[in-house]
């Protein structure tokens, strides 16, 4: 029987996989845009801490997995590996070459809103380790994302509700909680601003596109966790309840049904394997969110059981999995997220 919760043996299992890949240059998907032939240059030369893991926002969201891992459990056989690396990597040089690179032309929305948002969710966890100084250092690039939602917010009209990096709501999710250990109240205030003038109004929501061939977010749920996040309880509930008022029959089905997954070697059908656990963090979440004496919370804990169940089996199966999945499973196992 699948465990629901981040045992000491899911985290060294999680920690051995990503010290295994946050400094594997290669392969690697570079999204990097050329100006000029100069500009054409080894991932590691581009980006000095986040080069490995297969794409920048994978590794950026693995050095917060280890850090998340490390706070967990301090003393687990990981920790001394985590502590040097992390020693080696957040240092002022390779921090001002990270920062460098979005202060490019084209580097202008480079990796928005998913790597913004998981460079501001490994800030959140660095500045809550023991030793902060590891968060201290990335402040640097930190400011520039910060400064990045704030620019693009206010003019970003519609938002996006794919199932993959583009999705806007999992930006503002992953950002309030930056926001909100920091107590920066103005870019708090813009998170909740942009949710409710996105999203304040949906209702009835059918999740007819669910899932395409490539999710690893479910647009729907990402997006009541998003609203569950930035809004107060007493708010949020009655907008949970017009969002997906059919819950408590198990409608709309498709959010009920884990994906499934054919080829795990193929990396946009190996995204289904992150709509499982994805969809599980989200149900769990959300479930937790609801009274106690809600029949729709133990509606909401079964889905995310089954969903976990579906994907955690599969973390390491292919390096195409294997360089980004333990993360969202962390997410789904973890209740502090």
């Amino acid at each position: 029987m699948t465990t629901s919760h981040l045992t000491l043996d899911y985290a060294q299992h999680f920690a051995r996989i990503a010290l295994g890949h946050v400094g594997r240059e290669y392969p690697n998907n570079v999204d990097h845009a050329l100006a000029q032939p100069a500009d054409a240059r080894t991932p590691s030369e581009l980006h000095p801490i986040f080069y490995g893991s297969y794409d920048w926002h994978s590794c950026v969201h693995s050095y917060w997995m280890l850090a998340r891992l490390l706070r967990r459990y301090p003393n687990f056989a990981a920790a001394s590996d985590i502590r040097t690396l992390f020693d080696t990597q957040f240092v002022a040089d390779k921090v001002d070459a990270e920062r460098a690179y979005f202060a490019h032309p084209t580097a202008r929305g480079f990796k928005r809103p998913y790597g913004w948002a998981w460079l501001l969710k490994l800030a959140t966890e660095l500045a809550l380790q023991s030793d902060d100084r590891w968060g201290r250092n990335l402040t640097p690039l930190t400011e520039v994302i910060v400064q990045r939602f704030r620019d693009f917010l206010p003019r970003a009209t519609y938002p996006v509700r794919v199932g993959t990096h583009f999705n806007t709501a999992f930006g503002l999710r992953m950002a309030a909680d930056y926001a909100g250990l920091t107590g920066d109240e103005e870019l708090g205030r813009l998170l909740r601003e942009t949710g409710q003038r996105w999203y304040g109004e949906d209702s009835d929501c059918p999740a007819w596109g669910e899932p395409s061939g490539d999710d690893f977010q479910s647009s729907a749920l990402i997006e009541a966790e998003c609203m569950r996040r930035l809004l107060p309880q007493d708010a949020f509930l009655p907008w949970f309840d017009r969002f997906l008022p059919r819950l408590v029959e198990e409608q709309p089905a498709t959010l009920f049904k884990p994906a499934t997954v054919t080829d795990r070697t193929d990396g946009k059908i190996a995204h289904l394997d992150g709509l499982n656990l994805s969809r599980a963090w989200c149900w769990r979440s959300l479930g937790d969110a609801l009274p106690a004496n809600d029949e729709r919370r133990a509606i909401a804990h079964e889905a995310a059981r089954e969903h976990l169940a579906a994907g955690l089996p599969h973390i390491a199966e292919h390096y195409m999995g294997e360089h980004w999945l333990a993360s969202f499973a962390v997410l789904a196992l973890d209740n502090d997220n």
